[in-house]
């Protein structure tokens, strides 16, 4: 039976508002935003015409309906409020730019739900930015180069969620190339029971992924990323400085993981982030286990009520033609 969302109305979000920005404040529109999958993103707007965004965490905004993650598992279901005042905070001190934090609410005194309201970014997204004006694109793209270097330049003791390793924990597994291999594996099991085509492979592409994990070297750096980072959870402030947001999935763990991404979200303009020195076995082992996650997890998505599928088909159809392709090079 499909579940009825309901986005929240400006009844149900006038207490937060006010509990945020004080109780003189009056809501005149609530907006919810689109592209959020895990969590619910609204612009507020107010009666002096300011905005400010909330971010309501639950069951209603989560389209993934997944059972409540284990946080000790460096890629379970990265969303809830303390992953993200975790991250927020962790970026702070780092000297990372993202939206500020305002208000953090885990009692549902104000919302029947986890809600924080942060500072509304009004330059726009950076994918907005580099479609809009191709000639700004180097200054834009210099800038996101700064900040990475920033964000890559701090490290952590271990491999893991930024809420668990901050807080002295540790996660499953004994290195991030065995969680990267472990996760492979399972979305190929995930891909082969939704897409014939990857069914035809399975055995090939498990072969595959232990033979490029085999070739990865012990490595004990562990580099503060944001591992789901594209143009899209980027936005611009007011004159033009990047900003990180989507941060619940903020992690130590390898570089390269994040490279790899990188490079498929940013595409042409992935050239002015380019860094030497990484490690090209984990490269190519990242690579094919991220295509295999783009392809298991849009499928699984639309399995639900997720509003847009055919964008995740073609999202999961780009990145089976990817995984094929390097399986065949590697053959």
């Amino acid at each position: 039976m499909t579940r009825t969302r309901k986005p929240l109305t400006r009844t149900e979000l006038a207490p937060l508002t006010r509990a945020a920005l004080g109780p003189g404040r009056i809501l005149t529109g609530v907006e919810r935003l689109r592209g959020g999958t895990k969590k619910g993103v609204y612009r507020l707007t107010l009666d002096d015409d300011s905005t400010a965004i909330a971010y309501v965490w639950s069951a209603d905004e989560d389209y993934w309906d997944q059972p409540d993650p284990d946080p000790r598992d460096v890629f379970s279901h990265g969303t809830g409020l303390g992953l993200f005042t975790a991250a927020h905070d962790r970026l702070a001190a780092a000297g990372v730019r993202t939206p500020r934090l305002i208000y953090a609410d885990a009692t549902h005194t104000h919302l029947t739900a986890d809600a924080a309201v942060v500072e509304d970014m009004t330059g726009g997204s950076l994918e907005d930015a580099l479609a809009r004006d191709p000639r700004e694109a180097p200054r834009l793209m210099d800038r996101m180069a700064d900040l990475l270097a920033t964000l890559h330049a701090h490290t952590g003791p271990r491999f893991g969620k930024v809420a668990v390793v901050d807080n002295g924990g540790s996660s499953h597994g004994v290195s991030c190339e065995q969680r990267i291999t472990d996760g492979a594996l399972r979305c190929v099991a995930e891909a082969a029971r939704r897409e014939p085509r990857a069914a035809a492979v399975r055995r090939e592409l498990e072969d595959t992924i232990h033979a490029l994990a085999a070739a990865v070297r012990p490595r004990d750096r562990h580099t503060l990323i944001h591992a789901e980072l594209g143009p899209d959870h980027v936005l611009l402030t007011p004159d033009g400085q990047p900003a990180l947001i989507d941060i619940e999935g903020l992690m130590y763990f390898d570089v390269e993981h994040e490279h790899v991404f990188l490079e498929l979200r940013f595409g042409p303009h992935y050239d002015a982030l380019r860094v030497p020195g990484l490690d090209e076995a984990r490269i190519h082992l990242y690579r094919l286990s991220m295509h295999l996650g783009l392809v298991s997890g849009p499928l699984t998505l639309i399995e639900g009520d997720f509003p847009h599928p055919e964008r995740m088909r073609e999202i999961a159809e780009h990145n089976l033609q990817q995984a094929l392709s390097l399986l065949k090079n590697a053959v």
